[in-house]
């Protein structure tokens, strides 16, 4: 197989993972959030300075639900470093979700987040930040389809909208965001160190670290020609 990164794209890990479980827990989820719409306890998510459009809000309306906690400030160049992060008391109060985290191949987790939007408002298109280096080795996960999430490529302005349920993607050689739901949408990500049975599955991308989930995502394509 060739081994060049194919933009937009996504590493689809239905597959990988116990799918049916994930979807088991949307009602759960559902009505943990709700519980938390009127009090509006919950940080903003901020997209961070790399957006597609220097106009565009880099405060789209999205909070954030911390299952883990870090021993210092928020840094997405840290994100990696799963020695810093441990449960958070909003753990407790989303456990079956966090017994079913235990399930995926992770040695270790860092950040675990639940992204949501009461008003199921458009996520600006962003990257996560500008280094190369940096592969984060995270799961972007949800319950339902109903957040039309996509990646989109920076040169050719084309979006790709993830189909299933799972996904790992490359946050800075291209952009992602989502699309307007007008009622409560969520997912959820988390963050840490995958296994190395796991690890065996990537190519390798010693010039372009971050590009790893591109370069395993032409993988796949091409294994779905006939």
């Amino acid at each position: 197989m060739s081994a060049h990164a194919l933009y937009p794209s996504y590493v689809d890990l239905d597959p990988m993972i116990d799918v049916e479980r994930l979807r088991s827990l949307d009602g759960y989820i559902r009505e943990r959030l709700e519980r938390r719409l009127s009090d509006e306890r919950d940080l903003a998510f901020y997209t961070g300075p790399f957006v597609l459009e220097a106009e565009a809000p880099t405060l789209p309306g999205t909070r954030l639900v911390y299952l883990a906690k870090s021993d210092g400030p928020d840094d997405y160049y840290d994100l990696d470093k799963c020695q810093r992060w441990s449960a958070s008391p909003e753990a407790e109060d989303f456990s079956e979700l966090v017994d079913f985290i235990a399930t995926l191949p992770f040695a270790a987790t860092a950040r675990m987040l639940i992204m949501y939007d009461p008003h199921g408002r458009a996520v600006t298109a962003h990257r996560d930040h500008d280094s190369i280096e940096l592969c984060h080795e995270f799961m972007w996960m949800r319950t339902n389809c109903d957040k039309p999430f996509f990646v989109l490529d920076p040169e050719s302005g084309q979006k790709r909208y993830i189909a299933g349920h799972s996904a790992w993607f490359d946050t800075v050689n291209q952009y992602h965001g989502a699309d307007a739901t007008d009622e409560l949408a969520w997912s959820i990500r988390v963050d840490g160190r995958f296994t190395d049975e796991f690890r065996t599955m990537m190519p390798d991308a010693a010039e372009n670290p971050a590009s790893r989930p591109a370069l395993w995502a032409n993988w796949q394509a091409e294994s779905r020609e006939p």
